[in-house]
């Protein structure tokens, strides 16, 4: 694919991902629901769209299921109950957790100017907790709604390294598979909770299939296509849109302003990403998945 391609593609993608925030809302549905119907069609899309997600799955492929889909239900659950701006900024704190475990999981030390990164990440984060939004329709308990998104980023951060961990390992297309595991089992998690079927509008069955086909299914199809063709440092910079425009998409469709603390925060871990992906051009490889935002969730 050629770069300009490559570019249009993981722009699209991240375009598709951004919009995950204010879709979760337009619907009258609860989390258990949206997350297990999203992620339902989610993976009957893929496994159809995507032939190495049909390959064997392994133990490997289970466990890092299991922490991706995870981050796709909680990622959902906070949506519900805070701001779209504090959902995907506080998910975006994952290459923190992420460099903590990586000596261990990975083998890889934290070096000297991951240090900064790592406090400004972590400021960054702390200014969502130092001024709570007020309770509103979109956003009924905030408070919760903060930890549950930070949650989601802690299990994002273990698909990542999970990920890594089996590329290091020899193990290809192991992205594929996790993602329609994961998947599959956010479906199974949830399954209990939609007997019986909760009553949906049109609507409602609308943004639930925009979710699962659109927002994930074909958003990272997209994704995987633009991998192919650059670098890890560009594919890290482009998808910085999709933190920018979650919370926009939130604001214009349902008047959601994040409050001035929330924005700071969000300021600062952008800033870092973004520092960090330009100073750290030694990453070696486009199949390596960009460390930040919430792609995929």
């Amino acid at each position: 694919m050629a770069p300009g391609a490559a570019r249009l593609s993981v722009l699209l993608a991240a375009l598709l991902f951004s919009t995950g925030g204010a879709a979760i809302k337009a619907t009258s549905l609860g989390p258990w629901a949206v997350a297990g119907l999203r992620s339902g069609l989610a993976f009957l899309f893929l496994l159809a769209a995507l032939p190495e997600a049909r390959r064997r799955w392994n133990l490997g492929t289970l466990a890092l299921g299991v922490s991706y889909g995870a981050t796709m239900v909680l990622f959902v659950a906070g949506n519900k109950l805070t701001t779209a701006a504090n959902t995907i900024f506080l998910q975006s704190t994952a290459p923190l957790y992420l460099l903590l475990a990586g000596p261990w999981l990975l083998g890889e030390p934290v070096r000297r100017r991951d240090l900064g990164f790592m406090a400004a990440l972590a400021a960054g984060m702390a200014l969502f907790f130092a001024g709570e939004p007020p309770a509103s329709a979109s956003a009924p308990n905030p408070a919760l709604g903060n930890w549950i998104a930070l949650a989601s980023g802690v299990t994002w951060a273990g698909t990542i390294g999970g990920l890594r961990w089996m590329e290091k390992h020899g193990a290809r297309g192991e992205a594929a598979r996790a993602l329609a595991a994961g998947n599959l089992l956010a479906f199974l998690a949830c399954l209990p909770m939609l007997h019986p079927l909760p009553e949906a509008t049109r609507v409602d069955w609308a943004v639930v299939a925009y979710l699962g086909v659109f927002q994930i299914g074909v958003a990272y199809l997209f994704f995987t296509r633009g991998l192919r063709g650059l670098p890890a440092l560009e594919v890290s910079l482009l998808v910085l849109i999709e933190p920018v425009l979650n919370p926009l998409w939130a604001w214009l469709l349902q008047g959601e302003r994040p409050g001035s603390w929330a924005v700071a925060g969000g300021a600062t871990i952008l800033a870092a990403t973004a520092w960090r992906a330009l100073a750290n051009r030694s990453v070696r490889g486009a199949a390596e998945p960009p460390a930040g935002g919430g792609a995929a969730a």
